[in-house]
């Protein structure tokens, strides 16, 4: 017979370390699940350590060969600790990356905010400049409607004074054409009184002289003479009266004229009384007058009257005779 071999303790130990690996194995992988759908949690302390305290009370066999699984287990061990540590890691970043992603997005939703409150600011700040302005519109409007309105009142013064000055002024002025024409009329009635009463003179003058000739016919020759220049005298002063007389008809007062001014103009005629020419002998110093006085002369043209005198008395008197011309004289 074939002696039989006496088991060996590490025979004897064979299936408790199949048993001990696969249970260890099987909890790895519960382990393993675990971590990978349970949240993060601080690393967890092997199970193995607790098995071993369990099995203290074993045989010495038993507890090298724990021992001997546990050096093995820490082996296997080692790694998952190290990827749970990485897969940790891993975590810690994401939620830190998480948070600094929520972090970035309140500060933008914040950021957001403000801009949101400061555009909200501006356009309150602007509808209340809108606001302002419009009421500064408002203002100027009503201020310039109010001006526009005191310009329309004080033109409407103006115009009711100014219509009323203008009826004043017109009044005067009517007033001044009735005075003018009255006076006017009024000198016409004299101017003609004037002349109805040089006329009757002239007449009676003519009578006079017509009775003087008459008398110095029927008279001796001495007294013939005496009479004869009597009226010659007294004819020429009659014709002096009248040359002033048609002189004063014809001239045209400069506006230089001023009473108390006399110019003396040298007439030069022939018998039938005709002017042949003035010019001035004494001047009034002002050369209008002058002139005016000569030009008077030369528009009066011919003094039929002269033909009443005879030929010694026209001679001796009037082919050169000097007058005296004064404003006053020549009238207004």
């Amino acid at each position: 017979m074939r002696q039989q071999r006496e088991p060996s303790p590490s025979d004897s130990l064979f299936w408790p370390v199949v048993w001990a690996v696969a249970l260890h194995a099987l909890m790895f992988a519960m382990l393993f699940v675990s971590f990978a759908f349970a949240p993060d949690l601080p690393p967890a302390r092997p199970i193995v350590q607790a098995t071993l305290y369990q099995l203290k009370s074993q045989s010495q066999a038993t507890t090298q060969t724990n021992q001997k699984i546990a050096g093995e287990t820490k082996k296997t061990t080692a790694p998952i600790y190290e990827t749970e540590q990485l897969e940790q890691k891993k975590a810690d970043k994401e939620k830190q990356a998480i948070a600094a992603k929520a972090a970035e997005q309140k500060q933008a939703a914040e950021a957001q905010k403000a801009d949101a409150a400061k555009k909200a600011d501006a356009a309150k700040q602007a509808e209340a400049e809108k606001k302002a302005s419009e009421q500064k519109k408002l203002a100027e409007i009503a201020k310039k409607k109010a001006a526009d309105e005191a310009a329309k009142k004080k033109a409407a013064e103006d115009a009711k004074k100014k219509a009323t000055e203008d009826a004043k002024k017109k009044a005067a002025e009517d007033a001044k054409k009735k005075a003018a024409a009255e006076a006017a009329k009024k000198k016409a009635a004299d101017d003609a009184k004037k002349k109805a009463a040089e006329a009757a003179q002239r007449k009676a003058t003519e009578d006079k002289k017509a009775a003087a000739l008459a008398e110095l016919l029927s008279e001796d020759v001495g007294r013939q003479q005496a009479l004869a220049d009597e009226v010659g005298d007294q004819v020429a002063g009659n014709l002096d009266d009248l040359i002033v007389k048609l002189v004063s008809e014809q001239w045209r007062r400069p506006p230089s004229a001023r009473n108390g001014m006399s110019v003396e103009v040298l007439i030069e005629m022939l018998p039938d009384g005709t002017i042949i020419n003035a010019s001035v002998t004494r001047s009034s110093g002002d050369a209008p007058f002058d002139s005016s006085a000569v030009q008077a002369v030369r528009n009066v043209g011919r003094i039929a009257e002269m033909q009443q005198l005879d030929r010694a008395t026209f001679d001796r008197l009037y082919r050169q005779r000097r007058a005296v011309f004064k404003p006053e004289d020549l009238g207004l």
